[in-house]
């Protein structure tokens, strides 16, 4: 089961308005001892949003959607969802009776259609405003501005995977490479990578941009009791390759 965000909104795919989500997705997983494994960004088109969540309904993966479940006419997330799951849209009791529990608004017509999810919904609690969000299966809908959303999906995470928190544990380390190419690197990260079953290698490379040497990030992920002896291979690696290293800051 992996974990995908999707990210709704043509005014974030036109560079309108930053997107805040994806940075914060990730920060809030990692305290969980989770992980994002994807992420996608999707103009307001319904075709292109009911396509996407019919597939990635199927794929059996925890989702979490933000954006686009409100009631004006950019707003395309609620029918795409129930058009990707093939059910109807419906007013939900628990989501009306939040709205309707306002009391500094009237609760009309429209308002009320922010509480119409797919049929076979589950709502998510909004604490900001009481407008909630919607599960479906394990894809989850919250609203686009960070203030509501972000505690809605820790609510969601407590609620309903606290099992699967911190079940592989996962250290990193790395080093800074000087005087080698990525391709003579290689096949170090394919050795270490194939003593170490459980790292996965990384090297970022950074073109000495804003006046920082040249230079390659060389490092491994994974099985923390791994990750001591693969990073000293890659150091050990390095100097008889011709390189120099240097500690990570």
């Amino acid at each position: 089961m992996g974990i995908g965000a999707i990210i709704i909104g043509d005014e974030i795919v036109r560079g309108k308005r930053e997107d805040k989500h994806f940075a914060k997705l990730i920060e809030i997983l990692r305290a969980r001892g989770m992980r994002l494994d994807w992420c996608q960004y999707l103009g307001d088109k319904p075709g292109l949003i009911t396509a996407t969540l019919r597939r990635t309904l199927a794929s059996g993966d925890i989702v979490f959607s933000f954006g686009g479940i409100g009631a004006t006419p950019d707003d395309h997330t609620r029918q795409c969802a129930a058009d990707a799951a093939g059910v109807e849209l419906a007013l939900h009791p628990d989501a009306e009776a939040a709205i309707r529990s306002r009391t500094d608004m009237e609760v009309t017509p429209q308002r009320l259609k922010m509480g119409e999810f797919p049929r076979g919904s589950r709502i998510i609690p909004n604490p900001y405003n009481r407008i909630p969000g919607f599960s479906l299966a394990d894809h989850h809908f919250v609203p686009g501005f960070p203030v509501m959303a972000w505690p809605m999906v820790e609510w969601v995470l407590d609620r309903n995977y606290s099992h699967l928190f911190h079940r592989t544990p996962e250290a990193d380390a790395s080093i800074i490479v000087y005087e080698l190419p990525e391709s003579t690197i290689t096949p170090l990260m394919l050795e270490v990578e194939s003593r170490f079953t459980g790292l996965k290698s990384f090297s970022l490379p950074s073109m000495g941009e804003a006046g920082v040497r040249r230079h390659i990030e060389l490092g491994v992920r994974g099985l923390p009791e791994e990750v001591k002896p693969a990073i000293e291979q890659m150091k050990a690696g390095v100097a008889a390759l011709g390189g120099r290293w240097e500690e990570k800051p």
